[in-house]
């Protein structure tokens, strides 16, 4: 016990010494974790009243356990979107430490009840917690959920950062860091949404779910503080150990992790005889799905690209994300308009912008395979053609969809058909435009242009969406044309074959008129992307 108290002390020291000398760095350091404490506390001190002022509400349980529900969540998803926010979430710093996993665990769970997170979390579930409690056995079951809560939220974060921790100072955990801004603000979106639709239909909507969410750890630990307030002691006890028995899995798993992590050889520096023959076998299964040639060559680095580069793949999940997101959410709230589908495709087009500013300075290998306009056409073939494989059946499947929510049958041949030709005019002039206003992506940091071509990326991006705008107008004079005419919703179904033939013949047209000039600019090109 000593022994396990001595370590427990040391580690706790050990983080209020982090904390203390990372804010002896800079002034400005000092400044930022005030500010962000100050804010913190305060958002945590409104959710607090807030919910005390839910006491005696019907439905103050449809939000307290719910409520603590989400905040497992966060602390769940924590240490995968933010790796670097806390130096001990790294077991493997200790590995080197004569200590073994059961004292470790209880130290390092001891330490990691230090910090603005912890306190923040206990201001919340306190609130959660006297909302519901009523009677001396309600605060009693209150004490205790809270405290019971608390240690499971930062048991899960310690458990989930251990399982995780070689995957989180790998490029995937990279990569994960640079998609947290999406998964948060496509999350936001969501909240925002379930936000009005709970002030439309109030908050009884929550109580099915909150009945759910009270037997599963630890919104059943709160869950316990109703359950005792009622006198249901029995049921109380239940859910009070359900919350127990998952503290002690959560514990367990920890400790298992942390002591494979402490004796196990770390894998990423062991060489797989295997890995190579993977490698081999995984591109040629992908190659024989690819034409043969350049144009094959190309599609399958640019699909590699879009999967394995960090800042590549981010903005295709954006696109993907919001292009999915915005006609959805407006149909599902009977606010949106079929057309809304058009923004799938408009988001996805953006991706055939600055092409080879996506290369960055690896671009002068491709440089040396173009020697002629011909080259250049294969090149941006074989890119538009990539794109295509994605963007395609994804800009039939939510114009599907967005007219299936609405009902609008009728209208899917002509958005399908705009949202084609759409495709093809973003495809023809990301094409001109990569070559003609090329700038470079930063690898480092969350920037996506380089300092000094700010300019040359609004020319790029906006430019070519006016003009893709100019160049779609005969489909889109079409499709108002046949829906003011008398009789002419009866052929809107002609804008489909019409849309997508002219879609194909722009991107072609683009194609062909942006390969020579690419030809000619390839030094001014690499230039530019190489830059930053």
């Amino acid at each position: 016990m000593t022994t396990t108290m001595g370590t427990t002390s040391v580690v706790v020291r050990l983080k209020l010494s982090l904390l203390r000398n990372g804010l002896r760095q800079s002034a400005g350091r000092r400044a930022a974790f005030a500010a962000s404490a100050v804010v913190a506390l305060l958002f945590a001190l409104l959710q607090l009243l807030g919910l005390l002022a839910l006491r005696g509400h019907a439905h103050a349980e449809a939000v307290a356990v719910p409520g603590t529900a989400v905040l497992a969540l966060g602390w769940a998803v924590m240490p995968l979107f933010f790796p670097g926010g806390d130096e001990t979430l790294d077991p493997t710093r200790l590995v080197m430490l004569p200590l073994r996993p059961g004292p470790l665990v209880r130290a390092l769970l001891a330490a990691s009840l230090v910090g603005i997170g912890p306190l923040f979390t206990l201001l919340v579930l306190a609130g959660c917690a006297l909302s519901v409690a009523h009677g001396t056995a309600g605060y009693v079951a209150a004490v205790i959920a809270v405290a019971l809560a608390l240690l499971v939220c930062v048991a899960l974060a310690r458990a989930v950062a251990a399982a995780n921790v070689r995957l989180l100072t790998s490029r995937k955990g990279r990569d994960l860091a640079v998609l947290s801004g999406l998964v948060i603000a496509v999350g936001a979106q969501l909240v925002n949404f379930g936000a009005q639709h709970l002030g439309s239909a109030g908050l009884g909507q929550l109580r099915p779910v909150a009945d759910v969410l009270a037997w599963v750890p630890p919104a059943s630990a709160v869950g316990a503080v109703r359950s005792a307030s009622e006198g249901s002691y029995g049921v109380a006890g239940g859910q009070l150990l359900l919350s127990l028995a998952a503290l002690a899995l959560l514990v367990a798993l920890w400790a298992r992790s942390l002591n494979r992590l402490m004796t196990a050889p770390d894998g990423s520096t062991l060489q797989d005889p295997d890995a190579g023959a993977g490698d081999r076998a995984s591109s040629g299964g992908l190659g024989r799905l690819l034409p043969g040639g350049r144009t094959g060559t190309v599609m399958e680095r640019t699909l590699r690209y879009i999967w394995r580069d960090p800042k590549t793949k981010s903005a295709w999940v954006t696109s993907l994300a919001i292009g999915l997101i915005v006609p959805v959410l407006n149909a599902v709230q009977g606010t949106g308009s079929v057309y809304f589908a058009c923004f799938a495709a408009g988001m996805l087009g953006i991706q055939m912008y600055n092409q080879f500013g996506q290369d960055t300075s690896a671009f002068w290998m491709v440089a040396m395979t173009i020697s002629s306009p011909r080259d250049a056409y294969a090149e941006l073939r074989g890119r538009a053609l990539a794109l295509l494989v994605i963007t395609l059946p994804y800009a039939v499947l939510v114009t599907v969809l967005t007219t299936a929510l609405l009902g609008a049958w009728d209208r899917l041949p002509e958005v399908l058909g705009l949202s084609l030709a759409l495709l093809g005019a973003m495809l023809a002039t990301g094409a001109w435009t990569s070559a003609g206003f090329p700038y470079s992506i930063p690898q480092e940091g969350h920037k996506n242009v380089a300092p000094g071509q700010v300019g040359l990326a609004w020319i790029s991006v906006f430019g070519g969406m006016v003009a893709s705008a100019l160049l779609c107008s005969p489909v889109i004079a079409a499709t108002i044309w046949l829906n003011v005419s008398p009789g002419g919703d009866a052929w809107t179904w002609v804008l489909l074959p019409l849309g997508a033939a002219y879609g194909a013949g722009i991107t072609l047209g683009g194609l062909k008129l942006a390969a020579p000039r690419t030809a000619a600019r390839l030094p001014e090109i690499l230039t530019a992307v190489s830059k930053g």
